[in-house]
């Protein structure tokens, strides 16, 4: 009895080592250009856990995404944070980015911003550096649809942009 509750710890044991699995830290965004509007529509997506970690160290330490509190106030630092992280040139112009606002489901936040009057796009260049400066094995996906061309680039801290020509 006593080799039979050996055995059974042992075999326990190793699967304590699952659920400590290390968390994978990555947002997605996903870039369209729609010509009949003249726009270039963003939208990022990113876990609300690791999210609202950032605004707590960066702006707030009291902010709570997700509780319908203080709506503005969160869309203020999440507008700020955005614009500060996610940059875009097209045609060698830099771009200022609107944000539209964000939207939750479950434990994701989806950001919607917008870049207005893009008359056409040969070259963009697109850098990504959200929640970097948080989590040193953050990736950033970036998906482009841009005349009817599709791109995915994967964005780290070794490189956080990419360019494409059109």
């Amino acid at each position: 009895m006593q080799i039979k509750k050996i055995l059974l710890i042992l075999l326990i044991i190793p699967l304590f080592g699952f659920i400590s699995l290390h968390k994978y830290y990555v947002s997605n965004t996903q870039i369209k250009y729609v010509k009949s509007k003249k726009s270039l529509q963003i939208t990022s997506s990113i876990f609300v856990d690791d999210f609202e970690k950032l605004l707590k160290e960066r702006y707030d330490d009291s902010v709570i995404l997700n509780d319908n509190k203080d709506e503005s106030l969160v869309d203020t630092y999440i507008e700020k944070y955005l614009q500060s992280k996610l940059k875009i040139i097209i045609n060698t112009k830099n771009q200022n980015l609107v944000f539209l606002g964000k939207e939750y489901d479950n434990d994701v936040m989806y950001c919607y911003l917008e870049i207005e009057n893009v008359e056409g796009i040969n070259t963009i260049e697109i850098s990504n550096t959200m929640l970097f400066d948080l989590f040193e094995t953050q990736k950033n996906i970036v998906r482009t649809n841009i005349n009817q061309k599709y791109k995915t680039f994967i964005l780290i801290p070794e490189n956080i942009k990419g360019v494409l020509n059109f």
